[in-house]
């Protein structure tokens, strides 16, 4: 996706003076733009064509954001910016825990968001050999169940693949330590007792595994009460 000409936005908002003047900033930098008046609408647009990005509202008629990010997981792992006026941090987080990969606050910069989609499709390149997963210096092969850090292999055990694979599918938003014991687990029922200690224990070996002061980590940092995110 390093090719702007290839990649297609598609902006679901009611607005259309938002919509213009997004579409004007995007075409600009060389994206083709598609957009949809509702939630629904930009469901079967998704549905229909190749889409790289999506710029998703919350408030829209039919079908509101969180119903069109929820809807679009099923079968779409195109990213999904939410561009809202909601900023209370449950907003964000229903968002990000949705599937959302970012979320930016009406009134925006458009040059912002242009920005951001930079950063969204450097993360995720989808290629024919897999998808390679990044943020930073990282990037996991998810195809071949490969990580290195600055082009250099890090040796990871199962259990640490499946639970950098996690943070790594959702920069920025924030598991809890039950959601990466079931990923490791594949088991979605009640935890275990324990569970909370054995993840920090995973956490805490691939911290010493990818971060150069594992102390003042960089990449995975500790939400507290809440459990871990991975910084984008």
């Amino acid at each position: 996706m390093s090719d702007d000409a290839t990649v297609t936005v598609l902006i679901a908002e009611d607005d259309a003076d938002i919509v213009e003047v997004l579409r004007l900033y995007l075409m600009g930098a060389g994206y083709r733009v598609l957009a949809a008046p509702d939630g629904a609408s930009a469901l079967e647009i998704l549905r229909e064509q190749p889409v790289s990005v999506v710029l998703a509202d919350i408030m829209m008629p039919r079908m509101n954001g969180y119903d069109f990010i929820r809807e679009a997981r099923a079968f779409s792992r195109a990213p999904i910016i939410i561009v809202s006026a909601r900023s209370m941090a449950a907003d964000k987080v229903l968002g990000l825990d949705l599937g959302a990969d970012g979320y930016i606050t009406k009134p925006f910069d458009p040059m912002e968001v242009t920005a951001y989609i930079r950063a969204v499709l450097r993360r995720v390149d989808v290629a024919d050999e897999g998808q390679v997963l990044h943020a930073g210096d990282l990037a996991l092969d998810t195809e071949r169940l490969t990580l290195t850090r600055a082009g250099e292999p890090v040796p990871l055990t199962a259990a640490e693949l499946k639970i950098i694979t996690r943070l790594l599918s959702a920069p920025g938003r924030v598991f809890t330590k039950e959601q990466l014991y079931a990923c490791v687990t594949g088991d979605e029922s009640a935890p275990a007792a324990g569970c909370e200690s054995s993840v920090m224990v995973h956490i805490s070996n691939i911290r010493a595994k990818i971060e150069i002061d594992p102390s003042h980590p960089r990449y995975i940092k500790t939400v507290r009460g809440l459990g871990y995110r991975l910084e984008a």
